[in-house]
């Protein structure tokens, strides 16, 4: 018998002053059987940090034609393609090829990853890439709750984000072009 998506309701309350955007954001995100809690709140991160009211959850995991998340247009353009994780420089280009920009939200062992990947994409002018910092994603994604509540407030690159946890920092070190 296969694994199930295990559902997360998701409530968020959105401030990001970077770009003058202010929403409550109600949905259930799903957490493929094989994800871990850290690539799942990197998703939900890379939500809050590139919103817009037509950004989607792909389906990621599960179909590899799909993003972890994407804008389309109303004829069906992708015009945001966003990744998470330490994607390889074929999947980066393949990307590129199909989406007017290209954004990245990578987490783990990044240091490694950036020496061997960046340097080879680095000419693509559509893709965008972010390392989070590993310590502090840990931290949020620890025991994540089945009921998320998150405040999260975006200021000068940075996201300050209040949950039933406590209050946690992080910021993105943009590793090629910015948000």
């Amino acid at each position: 018998m296969a694994l199930s998506a295990t559902p997360y309701k998701v409530d968020i309350n959105l401030t990001d002053l970077d770009r003058g955007v202010y929403e409550t954001l109600r949905f259930t995100v799903a957490r493929h059987p094989s994800e871990t809690e850290e690539r799942m709140t990197t998703r939900l991160l890379a939500y809050v940090l590139w919103y817009s009211e037509s950004l989607a959850f792909g389906r990621g995991l599960s179909d590899v034609d799909e993003p972890a998340l994407w804008e389309k247009s109303l004829d069906g353009r992708v015009l945001h393609w966003i990744e998470v994780g330490l994607p390889d420089v074929e999947r980066i280009t393949w990307c590129s090829r199909r989406a007017e920009r290209v954004s990245l939200l990578a987490y783990g062992r990044v240091d490694i990853w950036e020496s061997k990947v960046l340097p080879n994409v680095a000419s693509l002018k559509n893709v965008h890439v972010a390392g989070l910092p590993q310590e502090a994603l840990a931290t949020i994604a620890k025991d994540l709750p089945r009921a998320i509540n998150w405040a999260v407030m975006i200021s000068e690159g940075s996201l300050f984000i209040t949950d039933e946890n406590g209050q946690h920092e992080i910021t993105p070190q943009w590793l090629l072009q910015d948000r």
